[in-house]
This record gives structure tokens, C-alpha cells and sequence, in this order.
């Protein structure tokens, strides 16, 4: 087994699941510029705050759909604790029911395609 997997090697379960968690990503970017672009008189410093770490929630995100996408194990445990932070968000924050629903199917899709027997022998080592 080499030191960098390859990634075309990557089971489909496991793609969706890695393409999802950058779709997240995506999201915390949109998160971050929506903090900093509704900046009320005086609130500098909380917005800069939230969009900092959004921005940070962002590279968390990017980075480990990133490694899940190059089948390192590693990604398997802070993709599937956001998976639960976002099933968290989408039913206890009041968000709207629609977007609630999107949020949701996000976490269920890629939890389902990360803990797949093909995407777990994939992180193991064990597909190649």
C-alpha cells in the first residue's frame, strides 16, 4: 500500500460521501460571507468573529472530504462527528422546514455513504 492512496480507486459511497462534506463546506463559506456582509452599526467584532469560524468550520470541511475523497482513515471520525453537529442543526435551531430537510438528507446521505462496508474497507486499507 502506498503512502497516497489512489483516488480513482475511491468506492462510489464513499465519492457522494467526500463530495457532501465539500458541499458543506460550501456552506460554511456562504455562512462566513453572510455574517460579514449583515454587519449592523457597532457589530464588527461579532461578525468577524462568526466569519472566522465559519471559515475555519470551512477548511475543517474541505480538508476532510478532501482526505475522505484519498481514502485516509483519519477523515472517517471528524466527517462523521459534523454529520451529527449538522442532524443537530437541521432539527434543534429553527431553521426553516425546507432547508431543515436539505440539512438533514446532507448528514443522513453521507453518513450512510461513509459507514458503507465498501467505504470502510476503502479507509481501512483493506480495498487495495
Amino acid at each position: 500500500m502506498s503512502d497516497t492512496p489512489n483516488a480513482s480507486a475511491t468506492p462510489p459511497p464513499l465519492s457522494v460521501a467526500a463530495s457532501l462534506v465539500g458541499v458543506e463546506g460550501l456552506g460554511a463559506v456562504g455562512v462566513a460571507i453572510g455574517a460579514i456582509s449583515d454587519v449592523r452599526s457597532g457589530q464588527w467584532a461579532t461578525a468577524a468573529s462568526i466569519a472566522a469560524f465559519f471559515a475555519l468550520c470551512a477548511a475543517g470541511l474541505f480538508v476532510a472530504g478532501w482526505a475522505l475523497w484519498r481514502r485516509h482513515g483519519w477523515a472517517r471520525g471528524p466527517a462523521l462527528i459534523t454529520q451529527l453537529l449538522m442532524l443537530g442543526i437541521a432539527f434543534g435551531t429553527g431553521i426553516p422546514v425546507a432547508a431543515a430537510i436539505v440539512v438533514a438528507a446532507v448528514a443522513v446521505i453521507s453518513v450512510a455513504g461513509i459507514v458503507h462496508p465498501d467505504s470502510i474497507r476503502a479507509l481501512s486499507g483493506e480495498a487495495d
